[in-house]
């Protein structure tokens, strides 16, 4: 559980910094471009002894890695467009309601347990996601020629995870944690790096010591969220349906709970109906 903890902490930095981002101007792919080398470098220089970096494309985890590194990208960019036509509060909903992919992954796939109390929890913590996420009163409205958007980062957000959980109960033995973590961030960062090369042929680049920072600030929490998620799937008594479960509805809790008392935001009654909804949810799959 502790594992599970701190990487609920870890994602909820990563929530206090992207709000920083809009107050200081950072620009956001540069950013997650460097954090993603700075998460490598941590899992790298602060987790692992010693390691044959040329071994690493003949592990039997790499094309996963390869798989996840693309999707990072990919998922990421899907979101800022959807953030740009349909807002925040769509891309918060499609992304954490996304857990219902691994989840019926592990029911399905892993044979894990689906009792009474832990199906009304999951359905709960849905429900939980959706009223926290909602920033207004109307409701979230979509137009329809940007639906395929939200709906492609629903399924990349929850292919990331299962893929997470496929590799590391098939592929990643115990001491290869922090060197399968690392190379995930790696080549998204070499992806990213790609992606900066056009920008700049075209243009369209300009580096500054702010995003440089931006991307420090990131890369640190970020790495801890996906690490210490791969050894809370690993623990033992922990089904990754749970894990899952509590993972996403605490991070959006625990965000939402910093952001009224960091950035001072106002939750309408819908929002307060989530909070306590995702609690009740998180008391319900944790005991079940």
């Amino acid at each position: 559980m502790i594992y599970l903890l701190l990487s609920i902490l870890s994602s909820s930095i990563i929530f206090v910094v992207f709000n920083l981002y809009k107050k200081y101007g950072v620009n956001t792919l540069q950013a997650i471009i460097v954090n993603y080398f700075i998460a490598c470098a941590v899992g790298f220089f602060g987790f692992i002894k010693s390691t044959d970096i040329t071994a690493i494309p003949h592990k039997d985890w790499f094309l996963g890695t390869l798989i996840l590194g693309v999707l990072f990208i990919v998922v990421f960019y899907l979101a800022a467009i959807t953030t740009q036509r349909s807002g925040l509060s769509v891309v918060s909903v499609a992304t954490k309601m996304s857990v219902a992919i691994p989840v019926l992954f592990g029911i399905l796939y892993f044979n894990e347990s689906s009792g009474i109390m832990k199906s009304v929890g999951i359905i709960l913590a849905l429900v939980a996601v959706y009223l926290s996420s909602v920033k207004n009163r109307s409701g979230i409205a979509i137009k329809k020629e940007n639906l395929i958007f939200p709906i492609l980062v629903f399924l990349g957000s929850g292919i990331i995870d299962t893929s997470i959980k496929f590799l590391e109960a098939s592929y990643v033995s115990k001491t290869e944690v922090a060197l399968f973590s690392s190379t995930i961030f790696a080549i998204a960062g070499i992806i990213g790096v790609m992606v900066l090369i056009v920008q700049g042929f075209l243009g369209r680049l300009r580096v500054t010591k702010r995003n440089l920072l931006g991307g420090v600030a990131l890369g640190i929490p970020n790495y801890f969220s996906i690490y210490f998620l791969v050894l809370a799937l690993r623990s033992e008594g922990m089904e990754s349906s749970t894990v899952f479960t509590i993972n996403n509805v605490a991070i959006v809790l625990v965000s939402t709970l910093l952001g009224i008392v960091l950035f001072k935001e106002h939750l309408i009654p819908k929002n307060w109906i989530g909070i306590f909804l995702a609690i009740l949810s998180i008391i319900l799959v944790a005991t079940s």
